[in-house]
């Protein structure tokens, strides 16, 4: 795998959970297609602050 590849994967990983971890805490789909787009920023802030 190389570096791209490490790179994509990690962001669409991170769109991912950003979503799940949204949608199952807001039961909403516009606050979890806003928090896909923050990614990683919004998976960080959830495991800091909430």
């Amino acid at each position: 795998m190389n570096r791209t590849e490490l790179i994509k994967n990690g962001v669409t990983f991170g769109t991912v959970l950003a979503i799940a971890i949204s949608f199952v805490t807001n039961k909403s789909v516009g606050w979890a297609i806003v928090h896909g787009i923050l990614s990683w920023v919004y998976v960080i802030y959830f495991s800091l602050f909430r």
